[in-house]
Formats: C-alpha cells, structure tokens, sequence
C-alpha cells in the first residue's frame, strides 16, 4: 500500500516534468542503496532499501555531478557526426577510441562546446560540439548532460510550480479513484432512512429491526432521512424511544433503547451519545457514486486539514502523530477487518501524503511551491545556494521528527 502511495506520488512529478521537458535523472521508490534499478528514455529507475518515501531527481535541482573546468585532462568520443558523445573524466586507459584533451574552455549549459589541446599539439586549440544527449562517464557509470533548457530552472514558474504540485494532485486523484471503485462495488450509503446492516447483539437486534426497514417515525417525529433518525438516536442514550417502520409495505411499531456510548468527537473532548447498531443501507447509482467519491475526499481533507492546524497550534500532542511503524501496525488491524475498509484506508492515507506534502515547510513541495511563489512576486528567483540550504535544513529537521515519531510508535506497540 505505501509502495502505492509513493508510486503514484512521484510518478505525477515524473509525468510533468517530462511534459515540460525537464532531464529526469531518477525515479526512485525508497532511500539508501539500491536494490533493483533500469534505465528506460534517459531515466534511471530505482528501488531502494529503506521504504520510507521516494523522489524524482530532475536536472538542475541539484548541483550537476561533475564539474569541469579549465586544466582539467578528459579524454572525448565523437559519435557519426563529429559531435562529442562521451566525455571521459577518469580511468581514460579503458577506452581505446577516445580522444585525450586538456580542457581550456567548456560549456555544457548553453553553447555546447569544449575547446582544449591534445598531449601532443599544445599550440594548436581544438574545437568540438557536444551532442545534447552526450555522457559523462566517471569510474565507468554513465551520466547523460543536462543542457540549460532540460534543467528545472530554466522552464516557466507556471511548469515549475505544475511539475511540484503534480505529487500531491496524484494523491488526491488516488483516493477519488478509489472511493470510486468502492461506490462502484459496495454501491454509496443512501440518505433515506433505510436500515442496512443491523450488528449482532444490540439493541436493534433485541428491538427486532432487519435489513430494508424504513423509518418513518421516532416518537412521532417524521424521520425524512438518515442523519434525522441518527440524530435522535444520538440524542436518547437509555431513553427507550418508539419507531414506525415499514416491512413488506406493512407498518409496525418497535421499541427500542439506545445504549450509550463514549465517544471523542474532536481532540481531547468525550462526549456521550446513543447508538442502536444499525449501519445504512447501500445504493448503486453512477452519478452518486462520483458524487460520493468527490464528497468523502472532500471531508477527509478538511478532517485532516483541521486536525493537522490543531497540531500545529499546540491543542494536540505530537505524541498523536504516527510513522511507518504506526501506519503499518493500523493498516495490519485494518486489513483484518475487510477488504473495502482496507481500501477506505488507503484513499485516506493518499489524501494524508497530499496535504502533508503541501504543508510550506522546506524540502517538502509545499516548501518548494512556496519558493516559486515568491519568485513569481518578487520578479526573479532566489539565490539557489540559499534556496539549497533552506532545503537542507528542513530535510535534517524532517528526519529528526521521523525519528522522534517512530520512537512513539515504539513505545505505544512494544513498551
């Protein structure tokens, strides 16, 4: 499910930086080394060790690998068309059909070109083109050059922001997709006060109401829909309360009392309310279904979002937070429970990794947007080497709140 979750998140960053024509150096699944890698139209695809997230590497986000400058002794091979294909930074002696040159000026951004002497005319300076999918190759590992206009920096603020904001977009796409297929196959809880499921040993059960009871009345109140007959039943814990169902077109008076329950309606609050046992009944509809996809990811991201403020603001501990421990130990209970809740599960986990990532804090996209945001205000863009370093810092910070919520999970599971 997590390898899901981050598949799909990267993957829409991979997809519009191709479409803006960024150089995508890796599509990686994981951190650390490498267990599993590919390469397929200039992409390094990558599974890593640790299962604690992904990235796409593209061109210019990062310092370029290799750095040449003048004095520096290369060797080059030119391919049919006399371009340089391959630029030889070490271990120049494995490849007999290269060229070796001391570099007096190069430029792999712009101009294409390197201009430098062969050992053995010094007085002569020779010029060659560079091919614009030319390599470097150092310690025998290939690296394909990124010239300006393949670089991060060099697209619009408009493909930039898209290229960062596409992983989260995913993540919300997911979970639409999901509570989709769930509304396809379960079909989408009706509004009507149908009664669905009716749980073993409460008191519907013992009251002797069944699947496809409809709710006229409670206490002589004309129940109209669902949230109307919960509410009244919310409200009446150990207060025997009266209905009027109809069953085979017959309508029949039951008495039933809710029993009580303790509930934590939001952070830190417990509130006592009724409940019966009953879940609604389920409807298959095309144009409800979608309806219901877009309305469930919509209240699942204002939860999260409400909650995620309540952290932020002190009003709840950040001994509540879990990681990939939590994450795995609740998705171990969940799975035991039924398939369509493990997919529930999942599309509100995709809508977590979206809002999280939008957060503005650094090394996050929400940090980065935030960046080309003020790049679009201000007119010109950030000096990358500060912009680079904020975004170090925020990683080293990110990485120690992993470890802290990891270390709760911990103890919450184990101690």
């Amino acid at each position: 499910m997590f390898g899901l979750l981050v598949f799909v998140h990267e993957w829409g960053h991979l997809i519009f930086a191709k479409r803006a024509g960024m150089l995508v150096r890796e599509f990686a699944i994981g951190f650390g080394p490498k267990i599993f890698s590919f390469i397929r139209n200039e992409t390094l695809y990558t599974i890593r060790i640790l299962p604690i997230g992904g990235y796409v590497r593209v061109a210019g986000e990062d310092p370029e690998i290799i750095e040449l400058k003048p004095g520096h002794h290369i060797a080059i091979e030119l391919n049919d068309e006399g371009k340089v294909k391959h630029i030889i930074v070490n271990e120049k002696d494995k490849y007999p059909n290269s060229y070796p040159l001391e570099v007096d000026s190069i430029d792999l951004d712009h101009d294409l070109y390197i201009e430098g002497y062969a050992p053995e005319d010094m007085e002569t300076k020779k010029r060659y083109e560079v091919d614009r999918k030319a390599f470097f190759i150092m310690d025998g590992i290939k690296t394909q050059i990124a010239p300006y206009d393949r670089q991060f920096a060099s697209k619009s603020v408009g493909q930039r922001a898209m290229q960062l904001f596409a992983g989260p977009m995913m993540n919300f796409i997911l979970a639409l997709v999901i509570f989709f297929i769930i509304g396809l196959f379960q079909g989408v809880p009706t509004d009507k006060a149908i009664i669905g499921e009716v749980m073993p040993d409460t008191p519907a059960e013992k009251a002797g109401l069944t699947e496809g009871d409809r709710i006229l009345e409670v206490d002589s109140k004309r129940v109209s829909d669902w949230i109307e007959f919960t509410e009244i039943v919310r409200q009446n814990a150990n207060n025997e309360i009266e209905l009027i169902i109809t069953r085979n077109d017959m309508e029949e008076m039951l008495r039933i009392t809710p029993q009580e329950a303790v509930i934590e309606e939001e952070p830190g609050e417990k509130i006592t309310i009724g409940q019966v046992g009953v879940l609604p009944a389920y409807e298959k509809s095309l144009i409800k279904t979608i309806v219901y996809g877009v309305n469930i990811t919509y209240d699942t991201t204002k939860l999260i979002i409400e909650n995620l403020i309540l952290l932020i603001t002190g009003q709840v501990s950040i001994e509540l937070l879990s990681g990939p421990v939590g994450i795995y130990d609740a998705t171990d209970q969940i799975v035991q429970t039924g398939f369509i809740n493990y997919l529930m599960w999942t599309a509100m986990l995709s809508i977590n990794l979206g809002i999280i990532n939008l957060v503005p804090l650094p090394a996050l996209d929400g940090g980065r947007l935030l960046f080309v945001g003020i790049e679009a205000v201000r007119g010109k863009p950030i000096d990358p080497q500060k912009e680079g370093f904020v975004h170090v810092i925020g990683f080293l910070l990110l990485m120690l709140l992993m470890i802290v919520v990891t270390w709760n999970d911990i103890q919450r599971l184990f101690l």
